[in-house]
């Protein structure tokens, strides 16, 4: 029995940490520790971006005609949808359509499902460390993990990065105990959440590499990573049935966002438009240290998953690294588990706790979309 209440207790955390940040919105208080909230309710958490986005497909299973049905104050190309992968939309209409919880609607099964895919990401991430052995303060390092800042609000909204990033972990996870097509297959499944989930596939190719050089031996279950790239044809032929484009997710819009080396750092650019970028630079230093602190992982996968990752993120011209670099975050807590872990970081950690909540807050009613007319998400 005792074993299971670490999870019980993650599970606790996720759920009252959530609750907290909806507090606001919940009691629709419209002065929140002198921060106005005009019309306070939910609809601040439901219209976070890009969260009703992933309604439309959710609705639509991208079928142009049903999304012009659907009637959007956005005027939007249909083919823009192709950009919010099906896996978490797909999530979104199960939930709904099941009822396991009632008649949620679409708007609060978009939130369900993310804040279960967050409870399940921290009991497997828990899990993750307790079975490689990689701290002695899993509960802790784990809590920790749930409070990035940006991590707090994405969690909590609408958005499929705990899913992806679960999806990530479970791929690895199987990978490093050998279960090659499970990798693939959970590898190819995070590929149908969001397409960086592909750069699993290169990072287990450098791992055979590596095998390959030191034992010159070739194991034919390797073949299950071609699972990986499955899962984004999958998605490609779906678009290629509704949209008749197999390529509509590079004619979604402005959504490829890589350009070259620390492209960011132009406030010029649409997806930049400010010069106020010091905190790329410490998400920078962060995840460059967690590759170099992984270099010497026994779980190679780790080391090279982050390696790539990194190497991609840092050509990415977008302002919200914070967001984009999230698959990064368990890995960092990996390789920095000790300074994570320590007793100095908790007491300053417990010092920050309410100015984390108070960026949560404040971005929460920050970055919304305009939406007049609910009906549409209904």
């Amino acid at each position: 029995m005792r074993r299971i209440y670490p999870y019980l207790i993650l599970s606790f955390i996720v759920l009252i940490s959530t609750l907290i940040l909806w507090l606001p919105f919940l009691v629709k208080e419209n002065n929140w520790f002198d921060l106005k909230i005009r019309n306070s309710s939910l609809l601040y958490i439901y219209s976070h971006y890009d969260g009703p986005w992933y309604i439309v497909p959710a609705k639509t299973f991208y079928d142009p005609i049903a999304i012009r049905g659907l009637k959007l104050e956005s005027t939007l190309p249909e083919k823009y949808f192709a950009a919010h992968l099906p896996l978490y939309p797909m999530l979104i209409r199960a939930v709904k359509e099941v009822g396991v919880f009632g008649n949620l609607g679409y708007l609060k099964s978009m939130v369900s499902v993310n804040l279960l895919a967050t409870v399940g990401l921290v009991i497997f991430f828990y899990f993750f460390l307790v079975k490689f052995k990689l701290t002695k303060n899993p509960i802790l390092l784990v809590t920790i993990f749930l409070f990035l800042p940006r991590f707090l609000v994405v969690r909590s909204v609408g958005a499929p990065e705990s899913l992806f990033i679960l999806l990530i972990l479970l791929s690895l996870y199987f990978f490093e105990k050998g279960k090659f097509w499970w990798s693939g297959l959970l590898g190819g499944l995070a590929v149908m959440t969001k397409t960086p989930g592909l750069l699993l596939f290169a990072a287990y190719g450098l791992v055979f590499v590596e095998r390959w050089l030191k034992d010159k031996r070739i194991n034919w279950h390797w073949l299950g990573i071609l699972l990986i790239p499955l899962g984004l044809l999958v998605v490609f032929g779906i678009f290629g049935k509704q949209y008749g484009d197999f390529l509509a997710y590079f004619h979604s819009g402005d959504n490829i966002h890589l350009v070259s080396p620390f492209s960011v750092f132009n406030f010029q650019k649409p997806w930049v438009g400010t010069a106020w970028l010091e905190d790329v630079l410490f998400y920078f230093f962060l995840y460059g240290l967690t590759v170099v602190n992984l270099k010497h992982s026994k779980q190679r996968s780790l080391f090279y998953f982050s390696s790539i990752f990194f190497l991609v993120l840092i050509f990415v011209e977008h302002r919200d690294i914070a967001r984009y670099s999230l698959p990064l975050w368990p890995m960092a807590m990996i390789a920095q588990e000790k300074f994570f872990s320590s007793k100095k970081f908790l007491i300053v950690f417990l010092i920050l706790l309410p100015a984390i909540y108070f960026y949560a807050w404040n971005f929460s009613i920050y970055n919304i979309m305009p939406i007049a007319d609910w009906t549409p998400f209904l």
